[in-house]
């Protein structure tokens, strides 16, 4: 996730692009950069750093021209540093880009046969010289453009600037940008709130779409050269609502991003024509991964969570014997392994202090060391031999929500790779896992539509004091998740259990006053839950349901349903997961939390 600004008009292009970069820096912060005219021709001022060092850096600087285009970088491809900052220059053409391009590589090594040179590590830099060598085989600047996108596999927002023309350029494919309609101005953004102290009246670009803006207006074309026009909208949003797109908290609106967070985070790395997974830096040979005797997961919080997920996946898919370690425990254990243990740590932020000193431990005794991280050049990344980034973009709500379903993503991508590469997933059966995996971004998707239904049972529950979470086997972890949702964000007292364990002890807690909020996806242990579900009616319990659409056992027992799709069971956390963080967020929504930043709690927890 990146910011995005451009602009055209009788404004200091400058003075707007750093103004609209301020409010998209929650979209990226690492590096910043700006291409404007003078002279006629493209100057760029680039910064690894927040966008303060920027404006620093072209403090007092003065341009004659009246078009731009700004960014600021959250880093996917290439460490935060002044050459991977965007814009790229490429002959005529500078670019801006949002997205993940999945064949750069290939298209790199092509152009560089050709003779192009390239400077940084990005995979952005390919769009710049695509489209400068259209212009060079004497296409227009639409054909130019129009060409070279179509060349392209993944995602993309951006915005182009070409020396002798003064237009500006934007399109987009998977990647959110509007179009802002001002008086004989307009601008082009990631985001509403980059523009909003300019204008309220929005053009919003769909997949394909190509705005080709001038002094004198807005043209829209799809990759095919068909002219549109989109409606005009007005918004009337605060800046503050703008940021987070009209959601009422980051946190709801990072809930509703994660299909996105899943789909950016598998993109590029599943082949399903041919049944491969593509992991760009793991460590290993395929000879030391069929070594290898165990696995252990290190992560604190919600990460450990995913670990233990990750347990269940790697034990399942690659045959692989694996542990979840809480960091804060293992870093004080005497732990046991060599050479064929293969060390995971888990963090969101890269830079948890515990999960830190649990890499470094392994490292002493000897392990392989792996790790799955949120942010680019972090400590934890850096520490470990390889990693697995998750493409969850920032994540500003202090709960953790998006980042879960992506390293989640991460964990299918590794156990899958393992279990090719261990020779117990035959190619075949490693197609079929990938086209049930490329599938769920749109389950959750229909999860998310059932929001009205959630929040109905989030009101009729806020006066309650505890609730206890069950799940049996893979739903377990997502029952300790949802659990702490509810006590970081509401305050009530959660527990998650075993739904097993439920008669060896909990079972004593359970009353009217109690409610008990059971995972039971239809897997080989739904008979068990069911039975679960009748030990805490025959309590006077109150149940709250999380049920497969179509089941029609568990509605009768239980006082309230929640209705998710059927995955395979190695996949249900993906959509079993939401309805829990939607409930844990609506209840705190109903009391009046501030939900984004919960008392005593900290994004990054980077002391012990």
């Amino acid at each position: 996730m990146c910011g995005i600004v451009g602009y055209i008009g009788p404004r200091s292009p400058l003075e707007v692009l750093l103004e609209g970069l301020r409010r998209l820096e929650y979209r990226g912060y690492d590096s910043a950069g700006v291409a404007v005219f003078h002279k006629g021709r493209i100057e760029i001022r680039r910064v690894e750093g927040k966008i303060a060092k920027l404006a620093e850096l072209v403090k007092g600087e003065k341009f004659d021209g009246h078009v731009g285009i700004g960014h600021t970088r959250w880093a996917t491809h290439g460490r935060p540093s002044e050459t991977n900052a965007h814009p790229h220059l490429a002959g005529r053409v500078a670019v801006v880009h949002n997205g993940i391009i999945e064949n750069y590589l290939a298209l790199k090594k092509e152009l560089q046969s050709a003779g192009r040179q390239f400077i940084s590590e990005t995979d952005t830099e390919v769009i710049a010289h695509l489209v400068d060598e259209e212009l060079r085989a004497g296409k227009s600047l639409p054909e130019a453009v129009r060409e070279g996108l179509k060349r392209l596999k993944g995602s993309y927002a951006v915005c182009f600037l070409v020396e002798g023309e003064e237009r500006l350029v934007a399109a987009r494919m998977e990647s959110p940008m509007v179009i802002g309609i001002g008086d004989g101005e307009y601008f082009a953004a990631s985001d509403v709130p980059a523009v909003l102290p300019y204008t309220r009246d929005f053009l919003f670009l769909e997949d394909g779409d190509i705005a080709l803006i001038s002094p004198e207006g807005v043209s829209i074309f799809d990759l095919q050269g068909r002219e549109r026009t989109p409606p005009q909208r007005r918004v009337d949003w605060s800046p503050a609502m703008a940021e987070k797109e009209g959601y009422k908290h980051f946190m709801l609106k990072e809930i509703h991003e994660q299909p996105r967070a899943v789909t950016d985070t598998l993109r590029g790395r599943v082949l399903e024509e041919e049944g491969e997974v593509f992991l760009e830096d793991f460590p290993l040979t395929d000879e030391e991964v069929r070594e290898l005797e165990r696995v252990l997961f290190v992560a604190c919080g919600t990460s450990w969570h995913a670990a233990l997920i990750g347990e269940y996946l790697m034990e399942t898919l690659a045959r692989l014997p694996a542990r979840a370690e809480i960091a804060s425990e293992f870093r004080y254990r005497d732990p046991v392994g060599d050479s064929r243990t293969l060390l995971v740590a888990i963090s969101q932020s890269g830079e948890t202090a515990d999960t830190i000193a649990g890499v470094r431990e392994g490292k002493k005794r000897g392990f392989r060391t792996l790790s799955i991280c949120n942010v680019l050049e972090s400590t934890i990344s850096r520490e470990t031999e390889g990693v697995i980034y998750t493409h969850a973009g920032p994540e500003i709500g202090v709960a953790s929500t998006k980042a879960f379903t992506a390293q989640l993503a991460a964990l299918q991508l590794l156990a899958l790779y393992t279990g090719r590469r261990r020779g117990v997933i035959s190619q075949q059966e490693l197609k079929g896992h990938i086209r049930s995996l490329k599938r769920i971004p749109h389950l959750m998707e229909e999860v998310l539509k059932a929001e009205g239904e959630i929040q109905r049972i989030a009101r009729g529950h806020v006066h309650y004091k505890d609730f206890l979470y069950l799940g049996r086997g893979i739903s377990y972890p997502v029952a300790l998740e949802g659990a702490l949702k509810l006590k970081e964000i509401s305050y009530i007292h959660a527990e998650g259990y075993p739904a097993g364990e439920m008669k060896h002890g909990p079972i004593a807690l359970i009353d009217e006053d109690m409610p008990v909020v059971i995972v039971a996806p239809e897997d080989h242990t739904y008979e068990k839950t069911l039975g679960n579900i009748e030990e805490v009616k025959s309590r006077s319990g109150r149940v709250i349901a999380l049920v497969n659409h179509g089941d029609s056992r568990i509605r009768e027992q239980a006082d309230e349903v929640i209705r998710v799709p059927h995955t395979p069971p190695l996949l249900s956390p993906f959509v079993t997961t939401l309805p829990l963080q939607l409930l844990a967020y609506h209840i705190a929504d109903f009391l009046g939390t501030d939900v984004d930043q919960p008392r005593n709690l900290a994004k990054s927890v980077t002391v012990e």
